[in-house]
């Protein structure tokens, strides 16, 4: 009998293209896969360790199968990822239900780990983390019409409050030659949808080409042609030159989206996290946004509570965002992370003031968000299907302003014919719900 290997994977979308990887060399070693990890004989968690609402959730999920360890449902516990990279002290002597701890250099000897803790041993991993892989094969994860591609690992930015650095290592990105054929398999199996992801993807090429390389990598995806939508995440504002954004404009497949995380407006603060701007360069560069990519989706991520943050620049922030009207927003206040600059400085904030400021900017934001959702009121607009809410007795998906798992969703209903995950139908919308649209297909697809 096959041993059966489960995984949870946890944290961000480049976390999970680890995950993948690791389920091929399991798949190909001759594992039993099986999606549920807690009907495994081994369980696999694929931590994040990035902020500390991320380490609870990590805690949380290995303390959960460590009660199925001992009521004998599952066998053997691996923590992969990030949490077991950063904390490879403190995990396996605070957690001895864990059989092996293994940081993200060692993802390539998987098969090899679970083969020693079956056989009893229990035991650590870590290589060094520049030994991650950054090709190779994937079991995908994600519903089979969209995929990630992970164009580089680690980040060099060293923003004072991230830990990312410390814990992945530095920029490394994968050749132009190796990401277009692992687009053009991903493309041959069904793929419609690529969201092309690293922690800072306008980065991309410079270790290697020795300049910034995103607008000729998009250009060369965009001639795979079973792609429908290419969506790029994580661009960071002073990285978004003429260049990228001429492509963004022209190429018809890449979708009128950016993710571009600012962080703050204020130049003192920007300064003191290590990044560069003010409110006055965020201003100009998102009216060209505006100006030379017409209907473009902005997606921001904001912190409140930076260490020393006065009322005075929490409340330039709050208007900046009232002002700008971001399509999407996230804001989470400021988390202290071992080891980084920003956790050593003075002015630390208390829980209560950063998490009220947080909650400030989300609320304005909701408001934002119902006046835009109001505009679409009676629009007609192209939906993937992604599923079937049986409860909502009603259909589900995300038009190509909305990325998966972090934006909102449109439920509609089609009363002429049964629709199947990874179509494209036109919507018309005549509802909204918080985030969310709701509308009815109309006669006509979209594919």
């Amino acid at each position: 009998m096959s041993i059966r290997v489960g995984m949870v994977s946890l944290g961000c979308s480049k976390n999970q293209v680890d995950a993948e990887r690791m389920l091929y060399k399991l798949n190909e070693k001759g594992y039993q896969l099986v999606g549920d990890a807690a009907l495994a004989d081994v369980a696999i968690i694929n931590t994040c360790g990035f902020i500390e609402s991320a380490k609870q959730e990590a805690i949380e999920t290995i303390l959960e199968f460590a009660t199925l360890k001992k009521e004998g449902r599952i066998k053997k516990i691996i923590i992969t990822g990030c949490l077991a990279e950063r904390y490879k002290d403190e995990v396996l002597s605070e957690i001895p239900e864990a059989d092996a701890v293994v940081g993200i250099g060692s993802n390539d000897h998987i098969c090899d780990i679970v083969e020693k803790v079956m056989g009893g041993n229990q035991l650590t991993s870590f290589d060094d983390k520049l030994n991650l892989g950054l090709t190779g094969g994937r079991v995908q994860t994600t519903l089979s019409f969209y995929s990630y591609l992970k164009i580089a690992d680690g980040c060099s930015n060293c923003c004072s409050y991230c830990a990312i650095p410390s814990i992945r290592g530095k920029m490394r990105s994968v050749p132009m030659e190796a990401l277009c054929a692992e687009a053009s398999e991903l493309a041959v199996n069904g793929v419609r949808e690529l969201i092309v992801i690293a922690q800072d993807s306008t980065r991309y090429g410079e270790d290697i080409y020795g300049k910034p390389m995103l607008p000729e990598l998009l250009t060369r995806l965009c001639q795979i042609p079973q792609l429908k939508w290419i969506r790029v995440l994580y661009c960071y504002p002073e990285r978004i030159t003429d260049e990228l954004i001429d492509v963004m404009a022209k190429e018809d497949k890449i979708v009128k989206y950016i993710d571009m995380p600012i962080q703050h407006c204020d130049g003192e603060i920007l300064s003191k996290m290590n990044r560069p701007g003010n409110e006055e360069t965020l201003r100009a560069l998102i009216a060209k946004l505006r100006e030379r990519i017409p209907g473009i989706i902005l997606r921001t991520t904001l912190i409140t509570g930076f260490p020393g943050e006065t009322e005075e620049q929490f409340d330039r922030l709050a208007h900046f965002v009232k002002d700008m009207e971001f399509d999407r927003l996230g804001c989470f206040p400021y988390s202290a992370e071992e080891g980084t600059k920003a956790a050593l400085m003075d002015g630390q904030l208390d829980e209560e003031t950063k998490e009220r400021r947080s909650d400030i900017i989300m609320e304005q934001q909701m408001v934002i968000m119902t006046e835009k959702n109001q505009k679409l009121r009676d629009k007609t607009i192209e939906v993937v299907v992604e599923g079937y809410d049986r409860y909502g007795e009603c259909y589900f998906g995300r038009s190509a302003a909305d990325a998966p798992d972090i934006d909102g969703k449109i439920f509609f209903n089609s009363k002429k014919r049964r629709l199947v995950p990874g179509i494209f139908v036109n919507v018309h919308i005549n509802d909204i719900m918080d985030y969310d649209l709701i509308g009815d297909v109309v006669d006509e697809s979209a594919e």
